[in-house]
C-alpha cells in the first residue's frame, strides 16, 4: 500500500504545501517490503530495488520517531499538533520492519536502537492490566481510509475523528510480530556477517513446480514440504546469518563467500540423470577452504539413498568414512528405534537431550575425527578439527522439515532444540575470513 498523504487543515494539499503521512500506512509499507523479500531469489533484479527503497524508507521514518516515547504518531510528522497521539499499530509495524530488516541484513545495525526504543515505548505507554489481570494493548486507531463522501476526505481532522480502541487485531498482530523480532535481536550477533552456503551441485534433483517449470527440490532452503531445509534456514536467519545456495562445483573463488558449507545427500544415477560426483579437485578445494577456517557439514544417508564412494574422497581427508550401510531402520511409528538419549557434556548438543534419527549410515573414524553420536556400538556423527576449520559429518540428512517442524514426532523428541544447538555450534566455530 502506498503511503497515505494527509491534507492540511485548510483543505487538500496544494503546490507549496508539504504532504503529511499516516503512520499505519507507513507501517504496512515497511512490513510489505521486509516480508516480500523472503520470496525474492538472491539474483532477482527486483531484490536490490526493494532493499534500496527499504533503506531510504528507514532513513525517513526514524526522523519522525518520537524521541520521548520511541513511538510514532498517528500523523507521523505533526507530533505537536493537537489532538494527534502516539499510535500503537504504526509503532509496532515500524519496529518490526526495522528489526527484521537488520536481522536479515537489509538494513545496517544502527536501526536496532530505533526498533527497540519503539517496542519499549509500546510496553511502557500502551500496555495496561485490567481488574482480571489480563494485559491489554491500548492506542490503536480502529480504521482509517480515503474516498466516499466528506467522511473520508483525508484531512487531519478526519484522521483524528476515527475511534482509538483497545486490543484491535491490527495492533495486536503487529505487536506480536514486533515482540518476536525484538526477542531475537540479542542472538543475531553470533551469525551477523556469516553466510551459510547449501550445496545444490552434488545434490541436484529437480521436479516440476506449481508453475510448470522445473525447480530444485530435496534438501533445499526454499522447500517448505517435509523434504526441505526451510526450518533449518530459518534458524540460521534467527541468529543473524545469511543463507545462500551454491549451484556450481566448489572452488577457492566461490567458497570465499561461505562461512559454513553444507553438502547433503550427493546424487546417485537413479536420482539425477547426470550426477555431479565428488572428485579429487573439488575435495582439495573444499579441504583448503576448511583449513583456512571454514566450517564444512557433510550429511549423507543410508545405503542406496546417497552416493557414498566418491563422497568419501572428501570425507576421508578428515578421518571419516561413510560405511554405506543401514542403521537405525525404524519400522512404522516405532520411534523408540531411532531414539538417542544424549548425555551431558556433548560438544554440539548442549540443551537437547532426546533426539530422533532414522535410516543412517554408520561412520568409520580415525584421528583427528572424534565421535559425537554413537549408538549400539557404531558411530554416526563426528567432528574433525582441520587446520583452522571444523568438519561435521553425519550419516543422515536429519534436520529437514519433517523432523524439526513439531508436527510428526512425539513431544519427547527434541529435534528442533537439537537443530538450534547444531546451528549455534556451527556459527561459534567459524573462523574463516571473508
Amino acid at each position: 500500500m502506498a503511503m497515505t498523504k494527509v491534507k492540511n487543515s485548510n483543505g487538500p494539499t496544494k503546490t507549496g504545501h508539504s504532504p503529511h503521512f499516516w503512520g499505519r500506512a507507513l507501517g504496512w509499507y515497511g512490513m510489505a517490503m521486509v516480508d516480500a523479500l523472503d520470496y525474492f531469489p538472491p539474483n532477482h533484479p527486483g531484490r536490490k530495488t526493494i532493499i534500496d527503497i527499504l533503506n531510504r524508507f528507514a532513513t525517513a521514518v526514524v526522523k519522525v520517531q518520537d524521541t520521548k516515547t520511541g513511538m510514532w504518531y498517528d500523523i507521523v510528522d505533526l507530533p505537536n499538533r493537537k489532538p494527534n497521539y502516539t499510535e500503537s499499530s504504526a509503532t509496532a509495524m515500524l519496529s518490526y520492519s526495522l528489526a527484521k530488516g537488520v536481522r536479515m541484513g537489509y538494513l545496517p545495525s544502527k536501526y536496532v536502537a530505533n526498533a527497540k526504543n519503539a517496542f519499549d515505548g509500546l510496553v511502557k505507554y500502551k500496555l495496561t492490566k485490567d481488574s482480571g489481570g489480563f494485559t491489554n494493548l491500548e492506542g490503536t486507531v480502529s480504521v482509517s481510509g480515503l474516498g466516499g463522501k466528506q467522511y473520508r476526505d483525508g484531512s487531519f481532522d478526519y484522521y483524528m475523528s476515527e475511534k482509538v480502541v483497545q486490543n484491535d487485531p491490527k495492533g495486536m498482530g503487529a505487536f506480536i510480530l514486533a515482540a518476536n523480532e525484538i526477542e531475537m535481536l540479542p542472538k543475531t550477533m553470533s551469525g551477523r556477517g556469516k553466510t551459510i552456503v547449501l550445496d545444490n551441485f552434488f545434490n541436484n534433483e529437480w521436479i516440476k513446480g506449481p508453475s510448470g517449470k522445473m525447480i530444485p527440490f530435496h534438501y533445499v532452503w526454499e522447500e517448505r514440504d517435509n523434504n526441505g531445509y526451510y526450518f533449518l534456514g530459518n534458524i540460521f536467519e534467527q541468529y543473524g546469518a545469511r543463507i545462500s545456495t551454491l549451484r556450481h562445483a566448489p572452488t577457492a573463488a566461490n567458497l570465499k563467500q561461505a562461512s559454513v558449507y553444507i553438502i547433503v545427500d550427493p546424487d546417485t544415477e537413479k536420482e539425477t540423470a547426470k550426477p555431479n560426483f565428488m572428485n579429487e579437485k573439488d575435495a582439495t578445494a573444499i579441504a583448503n577452504w576448511v583449513k583456512a577456517g571454514g566450517v564444512l557439514v557433510m550429511f549423507a544417508n543410508n545405503h542406496g539413498n546417497c552416493e557414498m564412494q566418491k563422497f568419501n574422497i572428501l570425507a576421508q581427508k578428515f578421518g571419516v568414512k561413510f560405511n554405506d550401510d543401514d542403521q537405525m531402520m525404524v519400522k512404522g511409528n516405532d520411534y523408540a528405534m531411532g531414539e538417542h538419549i544424549i548425555q551431558p557434556g556433548n560438544i554440539i548438543f548442549k540443551t537437547a537431550r532426546n533426539i530422533f534419527t532414522k535410516e543412517v549410515s554408520s561412520l568409520t573414524l580415525k584421528s583427528p575425527a572424534k565421535s559425537v553420536l554413537k549408538k549400539d556400538g557404531f558411530d554416526y556423527m563426528s567432528v574433525t578439527k582441520y587446520g583452522k576449520g571444523t568438519v561435521v559429518a553425519l550419516g543422515d540428512p536429519w534436520i529437514y522439515n519433517e523432523y524439526v517442524d513439531g508436527r510428526k514426532l512425539p513431544l519427547q523428541y527434541e529435534n528442533y532444540k537439537g537443530a538450534v544447538d547444531f546451528v549455534k555450534y556451527l556459527l561459534q566455530n567459524v573462523s574463516v575470513k571473508k
